[in-house]
C-alpha cells in the first residue's frame, strides 16, 4: 500500500460534509445560560440579569459566545457504541489512514468565530465538513497528516452565527529505538522537556515575579476586591482594568479531578493526576496533584502547594496531600 495509494484516496473526502446537519434539540434558553454560568464561574450581567441586559447594548439576555457548540452538541458516541450504525464520513476517512498504519490520533488545535450574541429562543443547526488534509509532515509523535475539520453554525433563520476549525494529527506511530546492554547513558536519548508556558503580555509578570521568587501569585481587582486566574486584562465582575496580586498561603482543597492514562505521551508517567484546587484566599487553580497513593484522593481532601524544577529551566508550582 503506497504513499500515493493512500494521499489519493484520502483527498476525496475533502469538502464534504461528514453527515447530515446537527439540529440543536432544544432552543437557547436561560436556564442553560445560567448553568453554564454557574459551571463556568461566570457572572457576567448580560448574561444572567434580565434588567442589567435590557440596559445594554444587546437590548436583552444574551448566551456567552463560548457555548456555541454546547447548544447542538451530541453525547460522547465513543460512550455507547452501536455497531450497526453506520460510520459518518469522518469516521471513514480515519479507518483509511488507520488501514495504512496511521493509527494515532492527537486534537492539536481549535480556532473558533463568534458571528452575533446567541439570544433566547434561537435553535442553532451546525453543518462539519471535511475542510482540508495536509501533506505528509514530520512530527515528534511520528509522521502523519493534518485534519481540518470546520464546524459552520447557523440559526433558525439559516444565518451564521459562527464557525469552528478543529485540527487533529492522525499519525504512524514513531518506533522506539531498541534498548541495548552494552549501549551507555551517554548515547541514550534526552527525556523530552515539559511542554513551555505560553507567556505573553498579560500573564509575563505572573511567570517573572511569582513563580520565578516561589510565589503563587493572584491577581486581585483594585476597584472591586475579586481575585481571579488565571491572569487578564480586565475583571469579569466590574470591568476594571486596574489590578494588583496576592499572594496565595499554599493552602487549597480538592473541587475535582481526573486521572490521565492514555494517550502516554513523554515526559509525563502515567496514570497521573490532574486537579482543579479551590484556593484559602477563594478562587480556583489547576496544576497536577502529586502523590504515590492515587486511590486515596478525594474531593475536599487537603493539599498544599510546592514548587518542582521539572527540568533545568521550568519550575512548576504543583500540589500535593497534607501529611496527616
Amino acid at each position: 500500500m503506497s504513499r500515493e495509494e493512500l494521499e489519493r484516496k484520502i483527498q476525496t473526502f475533502v469538502g464534504k460534509a461528514i453527515g447530515p446537519p446537527d439540529v440543536a434539540r432544544d432552543a437557547v434558553s436561560e436556564g442553560a445560560i445560567r448553568q453554564w454560568c454557574d459551571a463556568m464561574l461566570d457572572s457576567n450581567p448580560v448574561y444572567l440579569d434580565a434588567q442589567a441586559a435590557e440596559e445594554s447594548v444587546f437590548g436583552g439576555l444574551v448566551a456567552p459566545p463560548t457555548m456555541l457548540q454546547a447548544w447542538s452538541l451530541k453525547g460522547i458516541e465513543m460512550a455507547r457504541p452501536d455497531p450497526d450504525a453506520p460510520k459518518d464520513l469522518q469516521e471513514q476517512l480515519h479507518a483509511v489512514f488507520s488501514e495504512y498504519g496511521y493509527v494515532g490520533v492527537v486534537a492539536t488545535n481549535c480556532d473558533q468565530q463568534f458571528d452575533r450574541y446567541l439570544k433566547p429562543g434561537d435553535r442553532v443547526t451546525a453543518t462539519t465538513v471535511i475542510e482540508s488534509i495536509s501533506e505528509q509532515k514530520a512530527t515528534g509523535l511520528g509522521i502523519g497528516y493534518f485534519i481540518n475539520t470546520r464546524l459552520t453554525f447557523v440559526d433558525q433563520d439559516d444565518e451564521q452565527v459562527g464557525s469552528m476549525t478543529f485540527r487533529v494529527l492522525k499519525y504512524k506511530p514513531a518506533k522506539k529505538p531498541a534498548a541495548s546492554e552494552d549501549s551507555s547513558s551517554a548515547s541514550a536519548p534526552a527525556q523530552p522537556k515539559r511542554m513551555r508556558p505560553a507567556i505573553g503580555h498579560d500573564n509575563a509578570w505572573w511567570w517573572e515575579e511569582g513563580i520565578a521568587n516561589k510565589k503563587l501569585l493572584i491577581q486581585k481587582c483594585e476597584s472591586c476586591g475579586e481575585l481571579r486566574h488565571p491572569p487578564r486584562p480586565m475583571c469579569p465582575h466590574c470591568q476594571s482594568i486596574e489590578w494588583g496580586s496576592i499572594e496565595a498561603s499554599g493552602k487549597a482543597t480538592v473541587h475535582s479531578y481526573v486521572l490521565m492514562y492514555y494517550p502516554e505521551f513523554p515526559p509525563f508517567e502515567y496514570p497521573h493526576a490532574i486537579g482543579v484546587f479551590d484556593l484559602e484566599e477563594g478562587t480556583r487553580f489547576v496544576s497536577n496533584l502529586v502523590t504515590n497513593d492515587l486511590d486515596a484522593i478525594e474531593i475536599g481532601m487537603p493539599v498544599e502547594l510546592y514548587f518542582e524544577q521539572v527540568d533545568d529551566e521550568l519550575t512548576l508550582p504543583l500540589f500535593r496531600p497534607v501529611k496527616a
